[in-house]
């Protein structure tokens, strides 16, 4: 399962599933993140500081005066990821967002040689894989975009992106949660607040595994959301 397990530093762990950005490798990394959360939340690996997953790799931190890494190593290769399951865990989310937001869709349209609304019918009907949750909090990367729509970044990144801005890069689709620098191609704008400081338990709205569709709305029903 593991392409490598390997000390990175004095008290950190890289778990390493390959090179390549898919379900299937993000599926076991996520199953791994929350098979090590489960197991600390249950005493049975002390020490551990954080852990933390990306497109293809878990990052294992701890503390060298609890644990050492023979034995976080040794409980990493017990691991049966089959009998892991994220089901119960991974929700399905329909995202409002508005298209009249775009900053993009003229570039866009132009680079790619299709017209607006096709861009916007191919994003629409896109199920999106929450591959991870970075850069700022709540934060998603989300895969895999038809490869129709596949753009590079934006030669000169913008200053400011507004809250809610929905954009795409390769085959990725993101949601700024915060005003934000960012050089992704910007399609539309949601509501939908993404990252809530007032929910101690669980401020983050989507989580890595999850899906997300997307549902075109009006400005006025986007003003109508957003005041609610």
């Amino acid at each position: 399962m593991f392409k490598k397990l390997k000390n990175i530093g004095d008290c950190g762990i890289v778990c390493d599933f390959g090179e390549e950005v898919n379900q299937e490798i993000n599926t076991n990394v996520i199953k791994l993140f929350h098979h090590v959360k489960m197991e600390v939340l249950k005493g049975n690996l002390e020490g551990i500081l954080n852990y933390t997953p990306s497109y293809n790799k878990l990052i294992i931190n701890f503390d060298l005066e609890k644990i050492n890494s023979s034995k976080i190593l040794n409980f990493l290769k017990s691991v049966d990821f089959s009998k892991i399951s994220l089901s119960q865990r991974s929700k399905k989310w329909v995202i409002p967002i508005c298209y009249d937001f775009e900053m993009d869709l003229e570039n866009m349209s132009k680079t790619l040689k299709i017209n607006k609304e096709e861009i916007i019918n191919i994003h629409l009907n896109t199920i999106f894989f929450v591959y991870m949750i970075g850069f700022i909090p709540g934060h998603p990367f989300m895969g895999d975009l038809n490869s129709k729509l596949f753009l590079n970044r934006l030669k000169t990144p913008r200053v400011k992106i507004p809250p809610g801005s929905v954009g795409i890069v390769e085959k990725f689709c993101n949601i700024y949660p915060y005003e934000s620098p960012g050089g992704w191609n910007i399609i539309g704008r949601t509501p939908i607040k993404l990252f809530d400081t007032q929910k101690e338990t669980n401020p983050c709205l989507l989580s890595p595994g999850d899906t997300v569709t997307f549902k075109s709305i009006s400005k006025e029903e986007y003003k109508k959301l957003a005041n609610e």
